[in-house]
């Protein structure tokens, strides 16, 4: 097939291009700016932002396949521009597929789309989205999946998958933001209770694209569904935390601040750097308080029963992989 995947030099596209090409797929990458490394696999460069529609459906054209992974991530920012790229950018990709006749449409979503606040556990693709959201990132996110859902018809199949917490050697967000705080002396432990979290190693994440990819089609049963996605294993949060710092020959997390001054110290900053146009980000906010204190894990028997996906990797092969990657 020719697969147009959309961030293809980042975290989760770069994984996703390595296996489509190790999979005999001729693959086309957008992104803003050049990557060498697609240059060597063989993949074909379109450089385009994804609010600017005409390019968008110029890289589009001719693909029989759209893996739309690009996204604009994080926890604080300006909201127009979540918008922007999300919700606009994933409206584009939509349309262009229309325009070009493509058949197949895998979007990257988040398990973030259904977390409000509390506990989620054992969790399946019935929970509802919220009322509300702390923060642009799950908001628009979920706006876009609601899009690419209500886009499944008779003459495009769309489906959505959550991987959960992305990880593996080579990520360039979840893992950097931990040690960067633990080195600084600034990562405290959210609240007392055990919380258990599904993680997602990144080579289980890009299999479970490609089978999207592979096997959606219009009428499929993936068509017009959304999937979670994980390792299959939940852990205790705070206890892999402690391994991932362990890899990187840090010591564990000691501190601890309740949950409850968590959340309010991100209200609080949240407004301060809001009125006062501060740079950067609050080292604190509403939806990181609730992320590390409570638990959300679900349950992955519909993306193995209708996409036979399993993951590869175990969060212990992917614990050794990546203490071997920080040269331990």
């Amino acid at each position: 097939m020719k697969v147009l995947v959309t961030g293809g030099g980042g975290f989760l596209g770069g994984a996703v291009v390595r296996r489509l090409r190790q999979r005999g797929h001729d693959v086309r990458s957008l992104t803003r700016s050049a990557y060498p490394w697609l240059d060597e696999l063989g993949v074909e460069q379109v450089f385009a932002d994804l609010a600017d529609a005409d390019a968008v459906a110029k890289a589009v054209a001719g693909t029989d396949v759209v893996v739309h992974t690009a996204a604009k991530a994080g926890v604080w920012g300006r909201h127009a521009d979540f918008v922007a790229t999300n919700v606009t950018g994933t409206a584009n990709v939509i349309a262009a597929c229309r325009a070009a006749g493509v058949r197949r449409l895998v979007y990257t979503s988040t398990p973030s789309v259904v977390h409000g606040g509390g506990d989620l556990e054992g969790a399946d693709e019935s929970v509802p989205y919220p009322k509300h959201f702390d923060a642009a990132y799950p908001e628009t996110k979920a706006a876009a999946e609601r899009a690419v859902l209500a886009a499944n018809g008779p003459d495009l199949a769309t489906v959505a998958l959550r991987p959960h917490l992305i990880w593996g050697p080579g990520d360039p967000h979840l893992i950097p933001r931990v040690l960067a705080r633990a080195k600084a002396g600034k990562l405290r432990r959210i609240g007392t209770r055990p919380v258990k979290v599904d993680v997602t190693y990144v080579d289980n994440a890009a299999d479970a694209h490609v089978l999207a990819a592979e096997k959606l089609d219009i009428g499929t049963a993936p068509a017009g569904k959304a999937y979670f996605v994980s390792n299959g294993e939940p852990v205790e949060l705070w206890e892999f935390l402690d391994r991932v710092l362990a890899a990187a020959g840090l010591p564990p997390v000691t501190r601890t601040v309740s949950a409850w001054k968590a959340r309010l110290a991100g209200r609080v900053l949240e407004r301060v750097y809001r009125l006062f146009r501060l740079p950067g980000e609050p080292p604190m906010t509403r939806f990181v308080a609730a992320q590390l204190s409570t638990s959300h894990w679900y349950d992955i028997t519909a993306v193995k029963r209708d996409l036979g996906y399993e993951p590869a990797v175990s969060v212990e092969d992917g614990l050794k992989r990546l203490a071997e990657a920080f040269g331990r």
